[in-house]
């Protein structure tokens, strides 16, 4: 060997250490990365867990959970994140108020009472006042909430489990380890024994590879158990899925009596094209504080036997009679509300009925949050008894009275359905003529509505009007308020001889003519431009379609709605 060849071999060696060293170094890193990820230690010490659903959210709490003679307390504020956003404390009662899918419930602050659907129980505990946050008993609340909660002192964990979703447990038939991750190398959380059970806690949220499960132990710890170990697995409950109370389009008509007319004698008719029907049966009673006025009698019984037998779903209309003071009186008041509210549920369970239409207009622009409250807490009641709840509203960017007084996103999360009542674009109050229900103003209306209001097309109903108004002008000016003219009598109503002028904007007829010195005008609601303002319920594919009113329109009008909703 030379001298030469010496060096070179010395510095391949050095290098051949080097990247060993390297190699090393990378193996290292990669194992402390891995180890890293499945034994860093992330558990919240020092504070109650809060398990929901197989989901720890302790961190996502606004305020801590705590335990106070074995009843769990949540704030109000962390209901509101995960049950109930519409939660509220009630400043004229002292009382919490929060709402389920089929219940109410009202707890007075600092008394160990609570009262669901308006029937009033002990509990355990008491919605309470801690440093300026309210908390309640949610230990107390599973019959409010549908769920079931327990708290495990040995681990400081509160679970809660929704008893609508699906449950599954297995049973271990040996002593098993609960990883922290799904892999053998990950560090053990908890020791099962055999015979022990564990609740299966698969979730979207956390992907689960082959061959392992997440499960919950007894003491509510979450982890990871390797399938094979885990035994059978048991299914206790399937997830309750919701159904929907109407399958298919909406098409309803109102029917309007009132205590100068009786309902009306139906028998031996049909009304094709009509699934519901909706009979002004109900207002509220002037100052009453909560109470109703009744006009259902003999007649309206015999009404609802006529429309059942007939296969129509019956939601009477209960109207405020435009009276802003009365409503005013009953919507700021709980227990006011409470009172028509059970007096709603009494008249339904009384006479068999399919649901209710709230009709309530000319309301107080500050009241609309009182508004959308009173359903909130009528919802519930509702579903409990399975009846439909329908609200009617007007157009958006309205009058402070008229429009601005709905919340239409919340009445659009809340209701069954939103009735959007699609006319008197130009009404009796206006300063000036123009049509009831345009064509172009209609579909604009449509368009906020799903749009800058966020209600769902699924839950929209087109209101359409059967009825047109007759204006009278003289040097330019209205004599009067306009004359309201049914579709039927549209034709008879105009001079032999006027001309018809097609708008396609409005998709309607306007005419005009000169009697006795004065002008009249007329924008003509007949099948034609009916037609065009019902396609837009598949245009935008809306739950729907309603009518006002019954008896006003011509016959010919139902062939068109069965055709265009139900064919």
């Amino acid at each position: 060997m030379t001298n030469q060849e010496k060096p070179k071999k010395s510095g391949l060696k050095t290098l051949l250490r080097v990247f060993i060293v390297i190699v090393f170094l990378a193996f290292t890193v990669c194992v402390l990365s891995i180890a890293g990820k499945n034994f860093i230690r992330d558990d919240i010490k020092n504070k109650t867990n809060f398990i929901i659903n197989n989901s720890n959210v302790t961190k996502d709490l606004k305020a801590d959970v705590f335990i106070e003679n074995g009843v769990v307390y949540v704030s109000k504020a962390d209901i509101n994140n995960f049950f109930d956003n519409t939660i509220t404390y009630d400043e004229q009662y002292n009382q919490i108020i929060t709402c389920s899918e089929k219940k109410v419930a009202s707890l007075p602050i600092g008394k160990s009472e609570i009262e669901i659907n308006s029937a009033i129980t002990k509990i355990n505990g008491s919605a309470k006042l801690v440093e300026n946050e309210y908390y309640v008993p949610i230990s107390e609340l599973g019959d409010v909430y549908n769920i079931k909660v327990a708290y495990l002192e040995e681990t400081n964990i509160v679970t809660v489990d929704s008893l609508d979703r699906a449950y599954s447990i297995a049973t271990v038939g040996k002593d098993i380890s609960i990883k922290y991750k799904p892999s053998t190398i990950s560090r053990t959380m908890a020791k099962v024994e055999q015979g022990q059970t564990l609740v299966i806690a698969n979730r979207s949220e956390y992907p689960v590879p082959e061959g392992w499960t997440r499960v919950r132990t007894p003491n509510g710890i979450l982890g990871y158990a390797k399938t094979k170990d885990m035994g059978e697995v048991n299914k206790i409950r399937e997830a309750i899925e919701k159904k929907a109370k109407i399958e298919g389009k909406i098409s309803l008509v109102w029917d309007y009596y009132s205590e100068y007319a009786k309902a009306p004698d139906r028998t031996g008719t049909t009304i094709e094209g009509v699934n519901v029907v909706a009979p002004t049966s109900f207002r509220v009673k002037q100052a009453g504080k909560g109470e109703l006025t009744s006009y259902v009698g003999e007649a309206g019984k015999k009404y609802f036997d006529w429309a059942h037998e007939k296969g129509y779903e019956v939601w009477p209309t209960l109207s405020n009679e435009s009276m802003a003071d009365t409503t005013k009186e009953i919507l700021r008041d709980y227990k006011n509300r409470e009172k028509m509210i059970n007096k709603i549920v009494e008249y339904i369970v009384t006479y068999q009925l399919d649901g209710i239409n709230i009709d309530f207009e000319n309301m107080y622009e500050n009241d609309k949050n009182y508004f959308s409250r009173f359903l909130i807490e009528l919802e519930p009641r509702l579903n409990e008894i399975g009846a439909v709840l329908s609200v009617d509203v007007t157009a958006p960017d309205g009058s402070p009275n008229w429009s601005l007084c709905y919340d239409r996103y919340t009445i659009g999360k809340v209701a069954d359905y939103i009735i959007f009542m699609g006319y008197d674009q130009y009404g009796v109050s206006s300063n000036k003529a123009g049509t009831t229900a345009g064509h172009d103003w209609v579909e604009v209306n449509i368009t906020k509505f799903l749009g800058q209001e966020g209600v769902p097309a699924e839950k929209l109903v087109l209101g359409l009007p059967f009825y047109t108004r007759l204006w009278q002008e003289k040097d330019g000016k209205l004599v009067k308020e306009p004359g309201t003219v049914s579709m039927k009598r549209i034709e008879a109503s105009i001079p032999s001889g006027t001309q018809k002028q097609w708008d396609e904007n409005l998709k309607q007829y306007y005419v005009e003519y000169t009697k006795n010195g004065s002008t009249y005008k007329m924008w003509v609601e007949d099948e034609t431009s009916f037609t065009a303002k019902l396609d837009l319920v598949s245009k935008y594919d809306l739950a729907g379609a309603a009518y006002w009113m019954k008896d006003m329109e011509t016959q010919n009008i139902w062939n068109i709605i069965s055709s265009k909703l139900f064919e």
